[in-house]
């Protein structure tokens, strides 16, 4: 199981490995005394174990991943310490930007490569990156549907809307929402409808 800084808790990580189950968690402020000891591992003296260089969405991001076994961190089962480097440029602006991500993992050296990790904690931003487009355009976060299946019935919705527009060529679903929604034939045309 995959987990962004929200879900690293020790109780979490507790109930998983008593049934067996493992877990990659990232690890922020939330975690203040497991935030620092990753800060202060010895990173530079650790070699680099893996690098992937992608284009998409107008800018280039270059990861970095180094990964270390570990035995006394304040967290259950943590066997590696993951450290993240993204460097990514915006290739309108120039702009550089360069964040860390700290991470821990129940899965030993021999369970888990760094390719492996890497390509696992790359999927989980991939699906935290489809949230994040719900939650941008449609404020998903923000709604007051909560209770029966009409929670599940708008994110379908939603899904719909958002994968219409990608079929249809749109790479800003806001932007493709905005177009469609000044003309009343637009959503229909589009669905095939009209």
């Amino acid at each position: 199981m995959t987990s962004d800084a929200l879900h690293t808790q020790r109780e979490h990580a507790s109930y998983l490995l008593g049934r067996g189950a493992h877990c990659i968690v990232t690890v922020k402020g939330n975690q203040k005394k497991l935030h620092k000891q990753l800060k202060y591992l010895p990173w530079k003296q650790i070699p680099l174990q893996g690098r992937t260089r992608d284009t998409g969405h107008g800018r280039g991001e270059i990861r970095r991943i180094k990964v270390c076994t570990v035995n006394s961190l304040l967290f259950p089962g943590a066997r590696q310490a993951v450290q993240l480097k993204r460097h990514r440029v915006d290739r309108k602006t120039g702009k550089v930007s360069i964040k860390t991500v700290n991470a821990v993992t129940s899965l030993t050296a021999e369970q888990a490569t760094p390719a492996e990790l890497a390509r696992l904690i790359r999927s989980h931003w991939k699906i935290e990156a489809l949230h994040h487009v719900r939650d941008m355009t449609f404020a998903e976060d923000a709604s007051q549907l909560r209770t029966g299946s009409a929670p599940r019935a708008m994110a379908t919705w939603r899904n719909l809307a958002i994968g219409a527009l990608r079929l249809a060529g749109k790479s800003s679903i806001a932007a493709g929402l905005r177009h469609n929604a000044r003309d009343a034939s637009r959503p229909l045309a589009l669905l095939g409808l009209a």
